[in-house]
Parts: structure tokens; sequence; C-alpha cells
């Protein structure tokens, strides 16, 4: 097979733009513990923390870069690049991560893991049907082909979804009286926008709430059943931000923390490693988005 994509030099520049190479890149040092937020294929600060705490951690030359040497460290999860081979049930690696982020972005609901399992199979029949391909199961090169179409259409069309979640968190933002820099870096830090992304622990939407946390602010601080939409997901997310600023006294640490970790918690043992890496991420954002 033709392999699809070339090595990977990542910058901070690449932060504002969704490649699933990087969802690769994540799902890998996930699995090694070096980078613990969505597989939402943004180069933000995290997964740029993460990558160079690997090399660090790996003796290699910490330049922020994906060459052989990295991609070696990493293990099964750091190669083959996508369309160096067939791809089917039972397969594992960095090309089954990208194959994963690109049916999770047409719309299928499955987790990102770098393995081929079963739901990942019928995830990919789904697509091949959808498409008018024979839905063998199988990635081969006329599936992937249709993946790269699909995802260059839904592209087209990001810009405009991306600018009505932006004026639905700004919209709320203001409602609630929340720090609009902030509604703006918090969404992106959990979902780089993404209006239909559900976490394996059931988070959904753009600011990715828990059940139980939607359920909280319905009956707690609004009052009134909340709608299952894009509007409606940010409106939760922002107006519980609005109570964490209120429980932490405005200090945005601190409810960045409980959002993170859970107000409990962090009032009791303060914030975790993770979480100080999470509120450091989500504030550099911030001044991004000022």
């Amino acid at each position: 097979m033709v392999t699809l994509v070339v090595g990977l030099a990542l910058t901070a520049a690449s932060t504002a733009e969704a490649r699933p190479q990087v969802a690769g890149l994540q799902v890998a040092l996930r699995a090694h513990g070096f980078y613990s937020g969505p597989v939402d294929g943004i180069y933000g600060p995290a997964t740029a923390r993460g990558l160079r705490r690997f090399q660090r951690r790996a003796g290699l030359a910490v330049d922020g870069r994906i060459g052989p040497a990295t991609r070696t460290a990493l293990g099964k999860l750091g190669r083959p690049t996508f369309g160096a081979r067939l791809l089917r049930r039972h397969a594992s690696g960095w090309d089954v991560s990208v194959l994963q982020f690109l049916l999770d972005r047409s719309g299928a609901i499955l987790p990102i893991d770098g393995h081929f399992g079963s739901r990942t199979e019928r995830a990919l029949r789904r697509f091949q049907r959808a498409h008018k391909l024979e839905p063998d199961g199988l990635a081969g090169r006329q599936t992937l082909r249709a993946l790269f179409i699909a995802r260059r259409v839904a592209l087209r069309s990001a810009p405009s979804d991306t600018a009505r979640v932006r004026g639905l968190l700004d919209r709320w933002a203001t409602h609630y009286g929340v720090d609009k820099p902030l509604v703006r870096a918090l969404a992106w830090m959990e979902s780089g926008y993404a209006r239909n992304l559900t976490s394996p622990a059931g988070a959904w939407g753009v600011m990715q709430i828990l059940p139980s946390t939607w359920s909280y602010v319905e009956l707690i601080l609004v009052g009134r059943t909340i709608p299952r939409t894009v509007s409606g997901n940010i409106r939760v997310g922002v107006a519980f931000m609005r109570e964490l600023l209120r429980e932490f006294n405005g200090d945005k640490r601190l409810a960045l923390a409980a959002w993170y970790q859970g107000p409990g918690s962090v009032r009791r043992v303060g914030p975790f490693p993770v979480t100080r890496l999470f509120v450091a991420d989500v504030l550099a954002l911030r001044q991004r988005f000022s």
C-alpha cells in the first residue's frame, strides 16, 4: 500500500488544527502515562509537554519532533504510519489510532486506543456501507482514501461550525458572567470545539459534561431541564464553572482544578500533579483567546 502521510514536525503553530496524526501521538503518549487529555488531534500545550517529557525520559533529543527514534521508543503504538498496511481486526498501532480518529470524526462513537477491536470493525463497516464500499471491515486503500475525502469535506464546513460554537460560548459566558477567554480555553482543551465528542467515561459535547454534572446543574443550579443540544451542553458547562468560581472565591486555578478533579477532592488533598498540568494548559490557552 502507498503510505498516505509523511513524518511529523510539530510546532506550537499547529495547535489550532485537529490533525489525525496528532491523535496517533496522543494515544501513544497516553499509553506511556505522558498525556491525559482528550484524543482530539490538536497539538496543544498538553500534547507538546507530554512529547517532550517522553523524549527526555527515553533519553532522546528533546526536539518535539516525531522521528524514527521517537517512534521506536513509543513501542507498538508508535508505528506503523497510516496507510502502510491493510488494517483488520486485532491489529494494533499508530495507524489504528488514526483510523479510529477518522471514524470518530465521521460520526462513529468508539474508543480511540490504537487497538482494532469489534467496535472499530462495526464502525468501519458502517462507514463503508454509507460510502458505497464493500463492508468487509478491512481498511484498505479505497477505504482509507474515502476516510480522507470525508475528512476534507468535514473540514470545509468546520469554520462555520467553529464560529457557531464560539458564539455560543461567548453568549453563555456573558449570561453567567464568566470570563469569555477562560470559557473558550476550557472548551478547546476539553473537546477542540467538537460538538458530538463522547469520552469512554460518558462525558459528552463541547464542554465534556458527565451525566451526573448535567443533573446537578439542572436540579440545583438552574432549576429546570436543559435540552441535550450544543447550546445546552455549553450552558451546563458555563453554569457549572460559575459555581466553581463562586465556591473557590474567584480563584481560576482552583476552580479549574475542581472542574478536572472534583471540588471535594481539591478541598481535601489539593490538586494532583496531573490536575496542575491541566490547569496550566487551560490558562496558557486562555492567553491565546484573550
